[in-house]
């Protein structure tokens, strides 16, 4: 099932999004994965974002809205110039302590 997931003001139709909490320096922090896919058209937008690495992440079907940093990140293909690529990219985003 996919979800809205917006990250700084980008909407990502986002797959398999898990939502937890973790302690980091006594803190407790929101923490999110989710994967989702880049084409070709989207691509250079995406990684524009991406490599910014500070994000205001909001998840309105769990009233989830934290400020954050990468923690994981990958993606099945490093090449998305080819008109008709589509790279599955996997993402985790975790609270700002």
């Amino acid at each position: 099932m996919s979800q809205k997931v917006i990250i700084n003001h980008m909407e990502i139709n986002a797959s398999d999004v898990h939502s937890d909490m973790v302690s980091r320096n006594g803190k407790e922090l929101a923490k999110i994965r989710f994967h989702f896919q880049v084409t070709h058209e989207t691509y250079h937008d995406m990684t524009t974002l991406l490599y910014k690495n500070d994000f205001i992440v909001k998840v309105p079907d769990k009233n989830l809205e934290f400020p954050a940093i990468i923690t994981n990140y990958s993606t099945s293909i490093t090449n998305l110039y080819e008109p008709g690529t589509v790279g599955d990219f996997s993402l985790e985003l975790t609270e700002k302590a």
